[in-house]
């Protein structure tokens, strides 16, 4: 302890007041699992990155048992640009051909995936990066989308190539990862009935990988507050029926819809609560779990 802080105790009484306030939510997590879903802004940013780390960490140390699934959207769109390959994009969703989906499994399952592992590692944990082909995680099938004509009102299926969706989980190998002090950090590849590759978007992941460990909380990390009323301001907390309203009225709309059906379809699959947060602020993961208030928006069912 250096002279300065000796002399001004504050910061420490501070340090001990938030740390005693933290302790019914450890113990209400303890045991628990919790998935988090880490991407965008957190995720390029390199001290937001190595707090993210560190936080990890903290939750496995005081009895959680965090699963990360992690994007890369950013990282794949430089790796294609560099390749001189061409991507196109349908409905926000990435047209994904054989030779594209070998560079997206190489970015995703390579570079990010150990790059987020060896963080976890260097800051005390001791992290595995899996992809969903790895314990045979995650079973995908192609993602079927239609498309409506404007002029004549036909819809039209969508072919996106090697897109895929979770048709099953295995939990048992997250499960067992778990039981040897492991923390699975996991890149959203998926396998199909006759060994194809599939690019599942990593959200969708989380969320079916949330629901089939039994996990208490799946958290969303994203480049905004949360989901946010007509007046711009956060909304704190949403059952089913009231998010299901918003969607409706075009209080929520765009890029927010997808993030929210995630969130629905997992707490109907029997997660306590998902939850939308800025994964721009550091800590927002304790700040989520180890507060009475929180900062995201929560989505359960009632």
């Amino acid at each position: 302890m250096t002279s300065k802080h000796a002399k001004d105790p504050r910061k420490w009484l501070r340090t001990a007041q938030t740390i005693s306030e933290a302790l019914p939510f450890m113990r209400r997590y303890s045991g628990k699992k919790v998935v988090i879903k880490y991407g965008g802004h957190a995720m390029g940013d390199a001290d937001l990155a190595d707090k993210f780390a560190h936080d990890i960490v903290l939750l496995k140390q005081v009895g959680i048992s965090p699963i990360v699934v992690h994007g890369g959207g950013p990282q794949i769109g430089e790796m294609l640009k560099r390749l001189a390959v061409n991507s196109e994009f349908v409905d926000g969703l990435r047209v994904t051909d054989a030779e594209t989906v070998e560079i997206v499994e190489m970015v995703l399952s390579g570079k990010i995936n150990k790059s987020i592992t060896a963080a976890i590692n260097k800051a005390g944990g001791t992290a595995v990066g899996v992809s969903g082909k790895d314990g045979s995680l995650i079973k995908a099938r192609k993602l079927q989308r239609t498309i409506k004509d404007q002029d004549s009102n036909i819809e039209k299926v969508l072919d996106l190539g090697f897109v895929g969706e979770p048709e099953e989980i295995n939990p048992d190998f997250l499960l067992e990862l778990d039981r040897s002090g492991m923390i699975p950090v996991i890149a959203p590849i998926g396998y199909g009935p006759n060994g194809e590759t599939y690019n599942i978007n990593a959200d969708t992941a989380a969320g079916a990988i949330a629901a089939a460990v039994g996990a208490s909380r799946l958290l969303l990390m994203t480049d905004v507050a949360g989901v946010l009323d007509k007046q711009g301001s956060l909304i704190s907390e949403l059952t089913i029926p009231e998010a299901q309203e918003l969607t409706q009225d075009g209080t929520i709309s765009g890029g927010m819809i997808p993030k929210l059906e995630t969130c629905l379809e997992t707490v109907r699959g029997g997660v306590d609560a998902a939850v939308i947060l800025d994964g721009r602020i550091a800590h927002s993961m304790l700040l989520e779990i180890f507060t009475d208030c929180g900062i995201g928006t929560m989505i359960k069912k009632a």
